[in-house]
């Protein structure tokens, strides 16, 4: 994440990057641009709250996993939110950094994560509001989440906890990663007030109405067994949760029923290939997405995990052709003004995992999914 949006682990860039802070910055540099701008028509479009910019920031995972919780809220209630992805960021990374302690260095410290790592935060640590926190970028002098000096310098303070040849971490370590956190993201509030009231983060994330337990991330792969949990392989699932496996026409259906049924799906995915910076996502027509060609292209690292965004709808291009409706976390840019429209071949091929209401399901792969997680 190092300008304008950060989220996408290219390999290509021979630097083996450990954060997914590139993303908008590969675009804009070197990736495809569409040579017409496409027009569609609506099939289904469900209600979203507004479009936000993780900007200087790997935090693509925060920030679209909150837009999904905010319409999944929406849904519910009518309410609309502005949760605080900042919050969430401040001690999602201090349980990087005490992952890393535990292993004894043995794993990364990354600015990417997953929406595994949002529903986590939560359910320990609660949510606040947007304006309960300062604005992520204000120590840097941005408006907006700048993490171009805040990163390296925690990568450095977390490194020097396990030093070679110690048989025990510096003492009183979380003190200082905490202060590196809290000086460049902001501190997490212990009370605030919210339209006249106060709360705690504990007892506003209860005040949403989210039922943390019925989230579940389905995936797609062939190198686990199909009908069975398992953790994906990808540098920022860190936390190592798992999801559950169906072959790739049944992943496609859920997704379907989920928009169908009134519900937003967050999607996980590849942005480093067929991926433009003026809204759209869709393949070459010589490539064939297939259950096969996935996995191939996920062994040899032509697909990987580098984004996360919010499927919010279907729309059909001047040919007829299906494409998903997408918010995206770079802020209002685009002839779309922050919206993407992706393929339905492109995000078959693309998607790492969904996350989404078990509700949502069919009734089978829902009391599939209430097993063994």
């Amino acid at each position: 994440m190092i300008r304008l949006s950060t989220c996408i682990l290219h390999l290509v860039l021979a630097v083996g990057l450990a954060t997914t802070a590139a993303a908008q910055e590969n675009l804009q540099r070197g990736a495809k641009t569409s040579q017409t701008e496409k027009t569609f028509t609506v099939v289904k479009e469900l209600p979203i709250t507004s479009v936000k910019n993780q900007w200087r920031s790997g935090t693509c995972w925060a920030f679209g996993t909150l837009g999904y919780l905010e319409s999944e809220i929406l849904r519910q209630t009518g309410k609309t939110y502005d949760l605080c992805e900042m919050f969430v960021v401040n001690h999602d990374y201090m349980d990087n950094a005490t992952h890393y302690v535990r292993m004894h260095g043995y794993s990364q410290i990354s600015e990417g994560g997953s929406c595994d790592d949002v529903l986590e935060v939560i359910s320990r640590h609660g949510i606040c509001p947007e304006e309960a926190m300062p604005a992520p970028g204000s120590l840097v002098g941005d408006s907006l989440a700048n993490f171009k000096v805040f990163f390296p310098e925690l990568e450095r303070t977390v490194q020097s906890i396990v030093q070679k040849e110690a048989k025990a971490p510096k003492p009183h370590w979380q003190d200082s990663v905490q202060t590196v956190i809290d000086h460049y993201v902001g501190s997490c509030p212990e009370t605030f007030v919210h339209e006249g009231r106060t709360y705690t983060p504990q007892s506003f994330a209860e005040s949403l109405g989210l039922h943390l337990d019925d989230y579940v991330s389905l995936t797609s792969f062939t190198h686990h067994p199909f009908n069975q949990w398992f953790v994906i392989e990808a540098p920022y699932k860190w936390r190592l949760k798992p999801s559950y496996n169906i072959p790739i026409n049944k992943l496609m259906d859920a997704l379907d029923r989920a928009l169908d049924a009134g519900y937003t799906v967050a999607w996980g995915g590849d942005v480093s290939g067929d991926f433009t910076i003026n809204g759209l996502a869709e393949l070459p027509d010589s490539v064939q997405p297939s259950q096969q060609t996935r996995q191939e292209q996920w062994d040899d690292w032509r697909f990987t995990y580098d984004h996360v965004m919010l499927i919010f709808g279907k729309a059909i291009d001047e040919q007829g052709r299906p494409y998903y409706m997408v918010k995206n976390t770079w802020g209002k840019r685009g002839p779309y003004k922050g919206i993407w429209y992706m393929s339905r071949d492109y995000i078959a091929l693309n998607t790492t995992y969904l996350f989404l209401n078990r509700r949502a399901l069919p009734k089978d792969l829902r009391k599939a999914t209430l097993r063994n997680k």
